[in-house]
């Protein structure tokens, strides 16, 4: 996986542009009306997505497993937060909690294990009250059932790139152990000028 991205960052640079997605903006107004002060973004790849919320003030910290991504990030972005080197999966890299965090694609690309264990780690570090958002590609996406089968709603789109697709159901029996309270569903712009449809899926923090 780390040279997978590594290649597609080396390759593509700022292919997805410097705009922030419609869903970190989503993110960004969420967690602005509840104040957050800090925010964790897990997968941050080049920063674009750290954009809206560094606008309204906020404290960012990233994970970032393509050292290239990084070095965009402080190169083309200009970011000097602070970017751990790391997978997601060797979360948590802290005992820091953070009032908010926000992780757009990247679960998808996990497996079921993997995918638990990051939701389970993000709201570990979430502090009392804190809330959470992962942008999560939909089962309405027209390359779902695409490739190799490798399990229920989980393919093999490309060498080394499996997907797993959300419907709501799904996004009850991962997420509703951890505090979900709402999903809307969004479209994203991709790379060939259509959009994507994807799932927002929020979820809340034990006040105590």
């Amino acid at each position: 996986m780390i040279e997978f991205w590594e290649t597609a960052f080396a390759k593509m640079q700022v292919a997805w542009g410097l705009e922030p997605t419609a869903s970190a903006i989503f993110a960004c107004d969420y967690l602005t009306r509840a104040a957050a002060k800090n925010v964790l973004i897990p997968g941050i790849g080049y920063g674009r997505n750290a954009k809206p919320f560094l606008n309204r003030g906020m404290a960012v910290t990233g994970i970032e497993i393509s050292e290239t991504a990084i070095a965009l990030a402080r190169s083309q972005l200009h970011l000097e937060i602070p970017i751990v080197h790391g997978s997601v999966t060797d979360m948590p890299f802290d005992s820091r909690r953070y009032d908010g965090i926000f992780c757009y694609g990247l679960i998808y690309l996990l497996d079921a294990a993997g995918r638990d264990k990051l939701i389970r780690d993000c709201y570990s570090q979430l502090n009392p009250g804190g809330q959470m958002i992962f942008t999560v590609i939909s089962k309405k996406a027209p390359m779902y059932g695409q490739g190799p089968c490798l399990g229920e709603d989980w393919y093999e789109r490309l060498p080394n790139l499996r997907m797993y697709f959300y419907d709501a159901a799904s996004v009850q029996r991962e997420f509703g152990p951890y505090g979900l309270i709402e999903l809307s569903e969004i479209d994203e712009p991709s790379g060939d000028g259509s959009t994507l449809p994807f799932i927002n899926v929020t979820c809340r923090s034990a006040a105590t």
